[in-house]
């Protein structure tokens, strides 16, 4: 079931939930086109992101990591 791609696209929409509540909280309002940019990343990335999201002290953190 895990390999499932039902089951694959329900984790990353969960994980971009968790991110883009994390980075709401972190940064307040952030451009559209990073959050589509979040969007568009696969769940393992949104975990990394995660991860790296705690050593974040500002957008351009985010960015960075995003190029």
């Amino acid at each position: 079931m895990e390999e499932s791609v039902i089951y694959q696209d329900i984790v990353q929409k969960e994980a971009f939930k968790l991110i883009s509540r994390q980075l709401k909280r972190r940064f307040d309002d952030i451009d559209v086109s990073l959050v589509e940019q979040v969007r568009n990343l696969s769940a393992e990335q949104l975990e990394e992101l995660g991860e790296e999201l705690l050593d974040f002290s500002e957008v351009a953190d985010l960015i960075a990591w995003l190029e």
